[in-house]
């Protein structure tokens, strides 16, 4: 055998030995990834199991009957998102019969959204509250119990608000981005009630104020959390403020059950069959015809 025969054989030998070495490497490979994908699969099925947990803890902990509260009808839809939920309503009395108050929250997810609940269950339970601490005390109270917990990440949004139904003034305090509006049945003009602040965060403010507005029978109020305007069509396309808008200019002036189902409605539509990026809650509430507004003293 010729030298040339045996460097080239020699050669043959050494390929053959890396392509060995290289399949050996390639099937640790590919063992390595079987195995971290199921730790994968595993972990996203754990995370999935948890989600569901939380979103039914969730569920049941929302108020599913409202108390009857005179001079006014109410209607509300709680639509469960499976991506990012963390929203609650409720309507209570107060001590005073003649007040009573709302509260709506979005939380960026059910982290925070528990941290959120507890402290309003919390709140809910103190006598402070039950005799008309005004919005921007409980805000400030809700703020100082859920921020001492919360992690950098996470947001909450607020919209907490006292009617007298002497004067029937809401006088409201607003931090974050949920959406609430008073339509006036006079002119059927929608006007935005802004918010004083951004949502409840680590690093933002912590200065809460009230506003006030006057309300006249037949008014309507409409308090939507941010999932609202937030979700999201086939086309990454936010519903959006506008509209919004446009579906409650729109929609039918029989009652304020017809009022919710259009809006609702109008989103689902708009969603096409996608799944709601975040929870969205609905409260439409209107001011019965026959009111009488008491004097102030």
């Amino acid at each position: 055998m010729s030298q040339n025969e045996q460097k080239l054989l020699q050669r043959i030998a050494q390929l053959e030995a890396e392509v060995k070495n290289r399949e050996e490497d390639l099937a640790t490979y590919r063992r390595e990834l079987s195995q971290a994908n199921e730790r994968l699969q595993n972990l996203m099925a754990s995370l999935s199991r948890d989600l569901k947990v939380a979103a039914k803890i969730q569920r049941v902990l929302l108020p599913t009957e409202f108390p009857n509260i005179g001079g006014f009808e109410f209607s509300s839809k709680f639509v469960a998102s499976a991506i990012q939920g963390g929203d609650y309503l409720d309507i209570f009395e107060h001590e005073d019969k003649m007040k009573f108050g709302v509260l709506i929250s979005a939380a960026t997810g059910f982290g925070m959204s528990s941290l959120l609940l507890s402290a309003i269950l919390k709140f809910s339970g103190q006598i402070e509250a039950r005799r008309g601490a005004k919005p921007e005390k409980v805000l400030a109270m809700l703020a100082d119990e859920v921020l001492e917990d919360a992690g950098e990440a996470d947001l909450a949004d607020l919209f907490y608000m006292i009617v007298d139904r002497r004067s029937y003034t809401m006088t409201y305090c607003s931090a974050g981005e949920n959406l609430a509006l008073v339509q006036s049945y006079g002119t059927g003009e929608l006007t935005l009630l802004k918010p004083q602040q951004g949502g409840l965060s680590t690093e933002g403010p912590r200065k809460f104020e009230s506003s006030s507005v006057s309300l006249n029978p037949k008014d309507r109020l409409i308090l939507c959390s941010r999932g609202a305007i937030e979700v999201k069509n086939l086309e990454n396309e936010s519903f959006g403020q506008e509209r919004l808008f446009n579906a409650l200019v729109s929609a039918p002036k029989t009652g304020v059950h017809d009022v919710r189902n259009h809006l609702l409605f109008e989103i689902k539509k708009f969603l096409s069959g996608r799944e709601p990026t975040r929870d969205v809650t609905v409260l439409v509430a209107e001011v019965k015809d026959r009111v009488i507004k008491l004097a102030t003293t």
